[in-house]
């Protein structure tokens, strides 16, 4: 067999080779179990969408030993504040929402799943197989058997479990039959990456403009991340043209020069009714989707993949499971439904306001947050606490 096929046969076989199914293969890996990663990207994509890490992944990828790595090369935010109309409204102290992290981290998505990859080859340098796709696979009850292309050529894997880690579109997903409940919300968004010439530091800010919410958070390498509401999805992004958004409603001018990265989006939310199916598991996007404001969904996959896989190497090693598959589900099942209705509720605090009603609400958040326990509440329920 060549090389770069997968292998005939492993404990595991994990479909999707981004962040959340390579911190799962780590943690496999750690725990004694064979593992095969098949991603069917020939490379890591350089295109960054998500970028915050919050406490509870933090806890978790500190495990898969790269936490102090993220931190090191992260920014750590430890406040963050919401302004309108040239002043502050709220101000959340993230000090309260964990004892050993308390800040969320930004680290660009591409940076992250860098750390994954060197950590996973590290533990075993075959582990991952680009260029791979699953196309099909047969539960044989006891097996499954796992059929597809790798750069052109058909494989065979057979392995004890399947690990469906192949996102939102997942194949596995389909043809597993699952009930799949999605729908479109009116949300739209553009966003980018420019040099920060604010003097904000590492604050996040949101800003509440009666146009829609903008969002400012700190980046390595002196840059900052703007993310605004937009009324429809533009037909095209141009660094100027999110410049000149920002500007209106912040007062901030952009270094358009610097600009490295731009993107639009809407907002499509999705769960799965069962995320165990025979041998065959659903984590991360493929389980659930979630909205992207508030940066949680990929934070979500890490929480299910850290929940899931000391179950697999129990089994493995031939501890009776009981109703532990069942148990794992319901939880991250019920994590999910609270990290969507978060999201949502972040979504429905940047909608578009007249201005009177945004004044209202604005002085609503202040007396909220004049009660510290109420602030506390906030910052542990933004982190994902």
């Amino acid at each position: 067999m060549p090389a770069d096929l997968p292998r005939r046969s492993t404990d595991v076989v994990v479909a999707g080779g981004g962040p959340v199914g390579l911190y799962l293969a780590v943690l496999l890996l750690q725990a004694g179990v064979s593992v095969q990663v098949l991603e069917q990207r020939p490379s890591r994509s350089s295109h960054s969408r998500a970028i915050g890490v919050h406490p509870p992944a933090l806890e978790s990828l500190a495990q898969a030993g790269i936490g102090d790595a993220m931190i090191r090369e992260g920014v750590r935010i430890t406040h963050g504040e919401a302004r309108s109309a040239g002043r502050t409204v709220a101000r959340l102290d993230f000090a309260a929402a964990s004892d050993r992290y308390p800040f969320v981290l930004t680290l660009p998505q591409v940076r992250t799943e860098h750390l994954l990859e060197e950590r996973l080859r590290a533990l075993d340098p075959g582990a991952l197989v680009r260029g791979s796709k699953v196309e099909s696979f047969d539960d044989l009850g006891s097996s499954v058997r796992v059929y597809g292309t790798s750069e052109g050529q058909p494989f065979m894997t057979e392995a004890v479990l399947l690990v469906a880690a192949d996102g939102a579109r997942s194949g596995i997903r389909s043809a597993l039959g699952t009930r799949w409940s999605a729908r479109d919300l009116p949300d739209t968004y553009v966003m980018g990456d420019y040099p920060d010439g604010t003097g904000d530091g590492a604050l996040a800010v949101l800003y509440l403009e009666p146009e829609g919410i903008v969002e400012s958070f700190p980046l390595p390498g002196g840059l900052r991340r703007w993310v605004a509401h937009s009324g429809a999805l533009p037909p095209e992004v141009t660094a100027a043209g999110l410049a000149q958004l920002v500007h209106r409603r912040t007062g901030h001018r952009l270094d358009v020069a610097g600009n490295s990265m731009l993107s639009a989006f809407g907002v499509r939310i999705g769960r799965a009714h069962h995320l165990v199916s025979g041998r065959t598991v659903l984590v991360g996007d493929a389980a659930h989707q979630i909205s992207p404001i508030g940066g949680q969904g990929m934070n979500l996959g890490w929480l299910d993949a850290a929940a899931v896989a000391p179950l697999i190497a129990a089994s493995l090693h031939g501890k009776p499971m009981g109703r532990a598959l069942q148990d794992f589900e319901r939880r991250r099942r019920r994590g999910a439904v609270v990290a969507s209705a978060q999201a949502r509720a972040n979504m429905v605090l940047g909608r578009p306001l007249p201005q009177r009603a945004m004044a209202l609400r604005n002085a609503g958040l202040e007396r909220m947050f004049q009660v510290p326990a109420l602030g506390g509440a906030v910052a542990r329920r933004f982190t994902m606490q």
